[in-house]
């Protein structure tokens, strides 16, 4: 019993704590993304995520386990992809670039949305749990940011890619389809020697300072 309790006692709670409040953060943000990449498929008449199953806020139907723990620890991550199918579309090269835009897009939404959910829940400020709550959302917001304009960057796989791509002709785009990995390749160089890192952080926290301005905070 005294091993329990010193056990107990030797645990940083404020760790754990802040790594849960950091995983749920990504598996909301991931979920999302993923959800509006299907979801926006369906609306341009492609059921192929549908029939998958991906039309779900259920994170287990997006999460890629170890795309997700680098995401948790490295703050690069990914899940896995929604399956499209380009031929469902009257436009394929638009619809594919609607569809990746859906992503990124969404993350901005829900960063909006638990941004402004900040004001009501500062007004219980004396209750214990409103500081985790008002960390989870600052913390998931700006990681939604992040997310977002992560895949805006135009190398594939991102979603930027895809709508890079989608303004080229036919010829060439299917060239760099079709060489998508050259490009993952690339991403892991950039990602591995924090090549433009300083860039993109600062264009998360102004995404991010902007958004506070827009809600009123």
């Amino acid at each position: 019993m005294n091993y329990l309790t010193n056990l107990f006692h030797a645990l940083d709670l404020d760790s754990l704590l802040d790594l849960l409040i950091r995983l749920l953060a990504v598996l909301l943000c991931l979920t999302v993304h993923e959800l509006c990449h299907g979801l926006a498929a369906y609306a341009l008449g492609d059921p192929t995520a549908k029939r998958n199953h991906r039309l779900s806020l259920n994170p287990l139907r997006h999460i890629d386990w170890f795309g997700f723990a680098m995401l948790a620890v490295a703050g690069f991550g990914w899940a896995k992809p929604v399956p499209v199918n380009p031929y469902y579309f009257k436009r394929p090269k638009m619809g594919m670039a609607l569809t990746a835009l859906a992503g990124p897009a969404s993350n901005f939404l829900l960063a909006l949305i638990l941004l402004a959910l900040v004001h009501p829940l500062a007004a219980f400020h004396a209750a214990v749990w409103s500081g985790v709550v008002l960390e989870f959302l600052l913390r998931a917001a700006l990681l939604s940011i992040g997310l977002g304009l992560f895949n805006l960057i135009p190398i594939p796989p991102l979603d930027g890619s895809k709508v890079l791509f989608s303004v080229l002709p036919d010829r060439q785009y299917n060239w760099l389809l079709r060489y998508e990995r050259i490009g993952m390749v690339a991403l892991w160089v950039l990602v591995a020697f924090g090549i433009g890192s300083r860039y993109l952080s600062a264009a998360i926290y102004a995404v991010f300072r902007l958004f506070c301005r827009v809600v009123g905070l």
